[in-house]
C-alpha cells in the first residue's frame, strides 16, 4: 500500500516543529553553561549540601511524600485513559497476514488509503473522510488482527481499549476515563499526523439506552416513578457520543489564541475585529469490534459517528485455504502436507471455522504431535485434534460385552446408511471411545462447501440418524437408550420441514410468530399444534420404514464394520472405506461348488 502524503508531511513537520522547540529550550541553559566554563566558574554537578536541622526532618518529610502517594495517587490515576499505545514498529502484523476474509481487506485498504491522503479526499474533493468504522462478526473472525494491521500499514500511533477497561466504581469515572482516551487520541494524531484508535467489546459501553423495566418505586404520596439510568448504561453511552464529535475540538494553544483575541476584540469595532483561528483538522480513525452489533445504541451507527460498517464472516472454502497455506507455512510438518490434496480435504471438512479457530487447530495437532515424540505435525495428527477439539478427549472405558456390541453396532449403522444415501458425504470418523456424554460416534462432513439444502438431502440426514436405532432392531430385536440423541437431531430436522421450509402438508411457516415473546421456539409451536406433530411423526416413521429396507438388504456392511470397531475400537477416514468395500468384494465373491469324489463313500 502506497503511504499517503498528507500523513506523512504533517508527521515531518511535526518533527522539525519539535526539534526547533527543544534547541530554543535549551539554547538558554548551553549559552549560561559556555559563559560559567570561558569565566573560569565552571558548574560542578553533585548533590547540595543539607544542613543538620534539614537531616532531622527528611524522614518525616519523606514519610509524609510517601503516604500522600498512596492515598492521593490512586484518585487522580482513576480518570486516566486506561489504553495501551503501540507504535508502528511494535505491532508485527501487516496486511500479508491478513488470510480469508476476502472483500472486506480490499475495502480496509481503501478506507486506510483515505485516511492516509484525507487532505485530499477533503479540500480537493470535497469530501468528508471516514472517522468510524464498526467491525462486527462472530468472535475469532480477525476483527482485532485487521485493525492491528492497519495500524502498521499506515505508520502512525495505534490506542488499543478494552471498553470494560474504562467501567470503574466510582460515579462519573467512566465518563472521564472516555474523556481522557479520546484526549490521548487528538494528541498522538496531531502529534504523529494521525492515529489509530480501537475499542474491544463496544457493545459493553455502547448497549441501547432505554428504560430499565420492573425497578419501580413508590413515592410517600403513592406515586410510581421508574429510576432513569442516565447515570449508567444511558450516561456512558452519551458520554460516548459526545467525544465521538469532538475530533476537531482545538487545541490548547489555538483555544488560548482565541481567548486572548476574543478579549482584544472587545475594545475594537465591530468591523475591525481579528479574526479567530479555527480548530485545526485531527486526522483520526476510531475503530471499533463487536459481535453484538444489534445491541448497539442506534445513535452510534448515525453517519458521522460509525459511517462503515464492516461484516467479518467465517472464511469461505477458499478462504480457508489461504489460512490453511498460510499456518501450515509457519508450522512444522510432515512433508505429505505439501501436496495440494490433504490441504483442499482439510479445507471441506472445516466448514464453519473461524481464522482462529483453525489456528488453535494446527497448535492442538502440533500438541499431538510433540505428546508422540515427534517434532512435526501430520494428517492424522490434524485429525485426533479436530476431534479433541470439537468432542473432546477420549476416555478409555471398559465396557460391558454386550455393550461394546450394542455400541459398536449402533454406530456400524449410522455409517451404512451415511454410505449408502450420502452420496456428497464423506465419512471421516467412526468410533466407539467415549467423548464427553457420546460413548460412540459418526462424524461426517460434506464433499463440497453447501449452503442449501434439496428436501431429499434433508431425508437423508434424518435417515443417517435413525440408522443407529434400526441396526438395534435388526441384531436385538428392540434398541436400548443410545438413540436419544439421534431422535432428537432427526426430530429438529422434521420440525424445520414443517414448521419453517414448507416441505410438509403445509406451506404456513411457524417462524411469523417469533416476534411474540411468549410463542416459544419453534419446536414447541410445531409440536404443540396437533396437525404439524402429526406430520412431523409420519416424516420420521416414513424414514425410519425406508431405513429398515435399506439396511436389511445390507447387514453384511453393517456387520463388516461393527467387527471392525470392536477390534479397532475407531476408524478413520479411508479406513472406514476400505472395511465397506472389502465387504462389498466380499459377498460378491464367486461361490465355488466343490463337486464331491466319485472314489470316496
Amino acid at each position: 500500500m502506497a503511504k499517503g502524503v498528507d500523513v506523512a508531511e504533517t508527521r515531518e513537520r511535526h518533527r522539525q516543529r519539535r526539534l526547533k522547540r527543544i534547541l530554543i529550550a535549551l539554547s538558554p541553559f548551553v549559552i549560561w553553561w559556555w559563559y560559567r566554563y570561558l569565566s573560569g566558574n565552571p558548574i560542578e554537578f553533585g548533590l547540595p549540601p543539607i544542613s543538620e536541622d534539614l537531616a532531622i526532618w527528611m524522614p518525616g518529610l519523606i514519610l509524609v511524600a510517601l503516604i500522600g502517594v498512596v492515598l492521593i495517587g490512586p484518585m487522580l490515576g482513576n480518570g486516566r485513559s486506561p489504553h495501551v499505545l503501540y507504535a508502528p514498529d511494535q505491532i508485527d502484523v501487516g496486511f500479508d497476514d491478513v488470510k480469508g476474509i476476502g472483500p472486506v481487506v480490499e475495502e480496509v485498504r481503501h478506507t486506510l488509503q483515505v485516511f492516509l491522503d484525507h487532505r485530499k479526499f477533503a479540500d480537493r474533493m470535497g469530501g468528508r473522510p471516514r472517522r468510524g468504522v464498526l467491525f462486527e462478526g462472530p468472535p475469532g473472525t480477525g476483527k482485532t488482527h485487521v485493525a492491528k494491521a492497519m495500524a502498521k500499514e499506515a505508520g502512525v500511533p495505534f490506542l488499543f481499549v478494552s471498553s470494560t477497561a474504562f467501567q470503574s466504581m466510582w460515579y462519573g469515572m467512566t465518563g472521564r476515563k472516555i474523556r481522557s482516551y479520546f484526549r490521548a487520541l487528538r494528541k498522538a494524531a496531531r502529534r504523529e499526523g494521525g492515529a489509530i484508535g480501537f475499542i474491544e467489546e463496544i457493545d459493553a459501553i455502547g448497549a441501547k439506552r432505554g428504560g430499565m423495566s420492573g425497578a419501580s418505586a413508590m413515592t410517600s404520596e403513592g406515586m410510581e416513578i421508574h429510576p432513569s439510568i442516565s447515570e449508567g448504561v444511558g450516561g456512558v453511552v452519551n458520554e460516548l457520543l459526545i467525544q465521538m464529535q469532538s475530533f476537531d475540538e482545538p487545541d490548547r494553544p489555538t483555544r488560548l489564541a482565541n481567548w486572548l483575541i476574543g478579549r482584544a476584540n472587545r475594545f475594537l469595532p465591530d468591523d475591525r475585529h481579528l479574526r479567530t483561528r479555527p480548530a485545526p483538522s485531527v486526522n483520526i480513525l476510531l475503530i471499533a469490534a463487536t459481535n453484538r452489533a444489534d445491541q448497539l445504541d442506534p445513535a452510534l451507527l448515525r453517519p458521522g459517528r460509525f459511517d462503515r460498517i464492516l461484516h467479518f464472516g467465517v472464511p469461505s472454502r477458499s478462504g480457508r485455504m489461504d489460512l490453511i497455506d498460510y499456518f501450515l507455512d509457519k508450522k512444522a510438518h510432515d512433508p505429505s502436507l505439501d501436496d495440494p490434496k490433504p490441504r483442499q480435504d482439510l479445507a471441506s471438512s472445516t466448514m464453519g471455522y473461524t481464522p482462529a479457530y483453525l489456528e488453535r487447530l494446527f497448535d492442538e495437532a502440533l500438541l499431538v504431535a510433540l505428546k508422540d515424540g515427534r517434532d512435526a505435525l501430520t494428517m492424522p495428527d490434524l485429525r485426533v485434534a479436530r476431534l479433541e477439539v470439537e468432542i473432546g478427549l477420549g476416555q478409555p472405558t471398559d465396557y460391558p460385552d454386550h455393550e461394546r456390541i450394542a455400541i459398536a453396532t449402533h454406530e456400524a449403522g449410522h455409517a451404512t446408511i451415511a454410505w449408502l444415501v450420502g452420496e456428497d458425504i464423506h465419512l471421516d470418523i467412526l468410533t466407539i471411545i467415549k467423548r464427553r456424554d457420546a460413548l460412540g460416534l459418526l462424524g461426517h462432513s460434506d464433499q463440497e462447501e453447501r449452503f442449501l439444502r434439496s428436501k431429499s438431502e434433508i431425508l437423508s440426514r434424518i435417515q443417517i440418524s435413525l440408522g443407529g436405532m434400526v441396526a438395534e432392531e435388526l441384531f436385538f430385536g428392540e434398541s436400548g437408550t443410545g438413540p436419544a440423541g439421534d431422535l432428537l437431531a432427526a426430530t429438529n430436522s422434521a420440525v424445520e420441514m414443517v414448521g419453517s421450509l414448507g416441505l410438509g402438508d403445509s406451506l404456513v411457516s411457524f417462524r411469523a410468530l417469533e416476534n411474540n415473546p411468549f410463542s416459544g421456539n419453534l419446536a414447541a409451536k410445531v409440536l404443540g399444534d396437533k396437525s404439524s406433530r402429526e406430520a412431523v411423526d409420519d416424516i420420521l416413521v416414513a424414514q425410519k420404514l425406508e431405513v429398515t429396507r435399506l439396511m436389511s438388504a445390507n447387514l453384511h456392511i453393517v456387520e463388516a464394520l461393527r467387527d471392525a470397531l470392536i477390534d479397532r475400537e475407531e476408524l478413520i477416514d479411508d479406513e472406514i472405506e476400505d472395511v465397506i468395500k472389502a465387504a462389498e468384494a466380499k459377498r460378491t465373491l464367486p461361490q465355488v461348488l466343490v463337486e464331491p469324489d466319485a472314489n470316496l463313500p
